[in-house]
């Protein structure tokens, strides 16, 4: 009788580089325990840090928006949407231009405008004029997510791949919790005003590091000019691969829960019967410290118990935060929290590191449409979970993102019952 695998193992990423590497290219890959895996890992957790809390240090702002510019919980949340609407659209175009322009370069000038451009609100009076610099900030930040992916999965050898993606997912984690946290505490001694450019001047230096830190790449070829037929052909490619479908829709999920639920408890805990301050909504974001452990952890759990266990449990842990934070105790809230920040770290972790084992070539291209989808979650289900909180209070708020939950849950499982089926066809 012929034996038959098990119903899922381990995927290992292919050796494939993201372009084509010449033929005499001998330089190895970087492998764990070597300075410039140090130093690389140094450089992404840099990348992680700035980009993110760029991104979100808008998050906890949300009612002070709300106050300052008079405009409504919906309307304020749009100062993150922007952000990564466009954003996503800019992953997209940079994976495309970074083959002409270079990973390094790109990476190191779209930190180091946006930081700039966080400095800038901060001196803006006008409610659309801090929604234009956001939206600048969304455009030029697109240079390092998908980017950085494709560094990694280009320059790391395919054995280690997991944990430095773990690594850079860790600086996300690090960089969103800080974000959120130091805007919560400079507002309350300050102003939103002085925590929005103390930040965008420590993401120059970061900026800064990052540039100093990243050891050169040795499996990038610079294409000159910009061939749309290539890209165009590489995005259709992508879009056809089943595999990559479904990872862009579990990023998609995963975003949209775990951004809908952080915009909006900032609202629950500042209204009856809470009525926190600034300071005392920020200390909720260090439930990202949970997310710096868990992403760094992923990568051996994915190796270890396979990509689907992992990701399973990721949903799982993020529906039952969710039906936590229903709960009137503060505690649980604080625990739902919590449960659904190590459920998206880990989530966020296995499904990115899975896209380039899944790619078949052009891995930055992948990459690009992973985060094309993931950002779109954050831009629509953020706005969206507006209606939802203004019309039916955070039990509306908890349906919504669990809905996204149970989607997942289902979708992951039909494809394990559709994988166990063929097996068995097989083995007939």
């Amino acid at each position: 009788m012929n034996s038959c695998p098990p119903d899922e193992a381990p995927s290992q990423m292919s050796n494939s580089s993201a372009e084509p590497v010449a033929a005499d290219d001998a330089s190895p890959y970087i492998r764990k325990g070597s300075k410039a895996y140090t130093r690389a890992g140094i450089a992404l957790f840099l990348a992680g840090f700035a980009s993110f809390s760029l991104i979100y240090c808008v998050q906890p702002l949300l009612p002070d928006f709300a106050r300052s510019f008079g405009v409504s919980p919906s309307q304020s949340s749009l100062a993150l949407s922007v952000t990564t609407g466009f954003l996503a659209v800019a992953i997209v175009l940079a994976g495309a231009f970074s083959q002409a322009l270079g990973r390094k370069g790109l990476m190191f000038c779209s930190m180091a405008l946006a930081a700039i451009l966080n400095c800038v609100v901060a001196l803006l009076p006008e409610w659309h004029g801090v929604l234009l610099a956001r939206a600048l900030e969304g455009l030029v930040l697109g240079g390092v997510p998908a980017v950085a992916m494709a560094w990694l999965a280009e320059e790391i050898a395919p054995e280690d791949l997991g944990k430095a993606m773990g690594l850079y997912v860790g600086g996300i984690a690090f960089g969103a919790m800080m974000g959120r946290v130091s805007m919560g505490l400079l507002t309350e001694i300050a102003s939103w005003r002085l925590a929005m450019g103390v930040l965008g001047g420590l993401c120059v230096l970061a900026a800064i590091g990052f540039w100093l830190l990243l050891p050169p790449s040795r499996h990038f070829v610079r294409k000159p000019g910009l061939n749309l037929a290539f890209h165009l052909q590489s995005w259709k490619r992508h879009l056809q691969n089943r595999k990559l479908i479904k990872l862009y829709v579990i990023g998609f999920m995963l975003i949209s829960i775990f951004v809908t639920l952080f915009n909006y408890t900032t609202f629950r805990l500042t209204e009856a019967p809470y009525g926190f301050n600034q300071t005392q909504v920020s200390f909720i974001f260090l439930a990202f410290a949970f997310g710096i452990v868990s992403s760094s952890m992923a990568g051996s759990l994915a190796d270890r118990y396979g990509r689907t266990t992992l990701l399973i449990a990721a949903f799982a842990l993020m529906l039952a935060g969710a039906l936590l934070t229903l709960l009137a105790p503060i505690a649980g809230i604080i625990c739902g929290v919590a449960l659904v920040t190590t459920g998206f770290f880990v989530g966020h972790s296995v499904a990115s590191s899975a896209v380039g084992a899944a790619a078949k070539g052009a891995k930055g291209h992948a990459s690009s449409l992973y985060l094309l989808f993931y950002y779109m979650g954050s831009s629509i289900s953020g706005s969206v979970g507006g209606w939802f909180w203004q019309h039916g209070g955070w039990p509306s708020v908890v349906l919504f993102t669990g809905s996204f939950a149970i989607a997942g849950l289902l979708l992951l499982y039909a494809g394990l019952w559709r994988e166990k089926h063929a097996v068995q066809r097989q083995c007939l």
